[in-house]
């Protein structure tokens, strides 16, 4: 059986801890490869190889860093179609959802290109008699990346390209669920001409990441998966001297408006909650329609379309949507609807006992949607990650705000409405970090910057496009007189310029 090795210093290096894990082909539900763990040793090989390699990588002029970049970005499209591949067979998610996610990684490699217009500084001349200002952005050092498993390839590229192109050497530690892109990542980047060292993958578990937060020698910590992970991230980095952006989990609610286009909205429910089975941060997991004739409309036309669904391995072309990611996720879904059914929720589709002809052992479940949610209900209050909708009803458009602004989550949020005052209060006054117009999934391009608010999102810094490059900086001020015209002669005030 293939076992899935570290990437440090540009060359694969085995795991010598002995300890393993399982990756299954989620289709199949078979064991395809078992995956090194690092220990803190194995950790600080790959930081110890970053700091060495970081000082030429950070005095490498940024025109030649972006060039970097144009040359990745060619290798990852010339290789979309293999990546996927690769993808499918570890996430279970459908083939075009695969290449959609390589391609939404591709447009911050993209952003990356331009760096240099992102790092040109500012000059102020003579704020004093003979004094100029001068503002740089200068890399942090060794910086980190700990990514989940639904989107192993476009979430290390919402960091690496950035943290890269500024000047930083970076360490990647993916999910252990759907470990082997990072790997082909530290192999595409080597093909581009990355100095060896510069970018490193190690895999584990909770002491890698422990490892990775507690080291000395790395300055800052990028991190998304769940909301306790996140507190529990970027408090220990934050405890240890770290800048950490952590973003956390979500639960996000659509409102249908009584005048909203019912098919656009059923449409954009149907890709929104039960695209790649449910498994995105940004996935809308609340359908929260205004008034009962549009809860009557909208639960017409979706619920014939849930169970029309088509749910396949993902590497058929006519399925829809694919397994969950391993077995023990695929239960804990199937726990949420069995708790929504107890705490009073009707439920409308069942999506459980799917199976498959020739994939029985697969981690399947159907499209399921869950009417009368309500806060104080488990499957209303917790993120499910999983392809389950549940129905808030609300009876007007205020109550409807209330539900999304009472929620500890703040990552996402969508309103489907014609009226354009409608719209502009939602935009206005939902407590959320991304906010979609008659789009349901407001994932901002790659020259803006994505995150949440509330307990959506630990640190001050949203990820990619500007505030990336921010996160991945630090400011610098010089102020400068040359020696031409200084009188001699101390002076014990505070100096005041002019």
């Amino acid at each position: 059986m293939k076992t899935i090795p570290h990437m440090i210093g540009g060359a694969e290096v085995p795991s010598r801890t002995g300890r393993f894990s399982p990756v299954y082909n989620p289709a199949t539900g078979a064991v395809s490869a078992q995956l090194g763990l690092a220990d803190a040793a194995e950790v600080d090989l790959a930081v110890s190889a970053a700091r060495r390699a970081w000082p030429a990588w950070a005095a490498t002029p940024a025109h030649a860093r972006a060039r970097l970049m144009f040359r990745l970005r060619d290798l990852l499209e010339r290789h979309t179609d293999r990546l996927a591949a690769i993808i499918t067979a570890e996430h279970g998610k459908v083939l075009s959802d695969a290449k959609g996610e390589l391609q939404r990684g591709l447009e911050v490699v993209e952003f990356a290109c331009g760096i240099p217009q992102m790092l040109k500084g500012e000059f102020s001349e003579g704020v004093g008699r003979g004094i100029d200002s001068v503002a740089m952005r200068q890399p942090l050092g060794v910086v980190a990346g700990i990514t989940p498993f639904n989107f192993p390839a476009m979430v290390p590229m919402w960091m690496f390209p950035v943290a890269l192109a500024c000047g930083n050497a970076f360490i990647l530690k993916p999910s252990e669920r759907d470990p082997s892109l990072g790997n082909e990542i530290a192999l595409l980047l080597k093909e581009a001409g990355l100095p060896d060292g510069v970018f490193g993958v190690v895999h584990g578990g909770k002491p890698a990441v422990d490892a990775l937060l507690d080291h000395p020698d790395v300055d800052a910590v990028s991190f998304v998966g769940s909301t306790p992970i996140a507190e529990y991230v970027h408090r220990r980095g934050t405890e240890n001297g770290k800048r950490v952006q952590a973003l956390g989990g979500a639960k996000n609610h659509m409102i249908v408006m009584p005048d909203a286009d019912m098919d656009q909205a059923v449409d954009a429910l149907m890709g929104a909650a039960f695209g790649s089975a449910g498994e995105r941060c940004m996935a809308v997991s609340v359908a929260v329609p205004v008034g009962e004739a549009a809860a009557g409309a909208l639960i017409e036309r979706l619920l014939p379309k849930v169970r029309a669904l088509k749910v396949g391995p993902g590497t058929d072309p006519e399925a829809e949507m694919g397994p969950l990611v391993t077995a023990a996720h695929r239960d804990k879904v199937v726990g949420y609807i069995e708790g929504g059914v107890a705490e009073g929720a009707e439920l409308l589709v069942d999506g459980r006992g799917l199976t498959l002809q020739g994939y029985e052992d697969g981690f399947f479940l159907g499209g399921t949607v869950l009417d009368r949610v309500k806060p104080g209900m488990k499957c209303y209050d917790e993120e499910i990650f999983g392809p389950v909708l549940g129905i808030a009803r609300a009876p007007d458009f205020d109550s409807a705000l209330k539900l999304i602004n009472d929620h500890e989550f703040g990552n996402g949020s969508a309103i489907f409405t014609r009226d354009g005052d409608t719209a502009q209060a939602f935009l206005s006054g939902v407590k959320t970090g991304m906010v979609g117009v008659n789009v349901p999934i407001p994932v901002p391009m790659a020259f803006h910057s994505f995150g949440g608010w509330k307990r959506s999102l630990f640190g001050d810094h949203h990820i990619h496009g500007p505030e990336g490059v921010r996160f991945y900086t630090r400011y610098k001020v010089g102020t400068v007189r040359w020696p031409k015209g200084i009188r001699a002669g101390a002076s014990f005030s505070m100096p005041v310029l002019g």
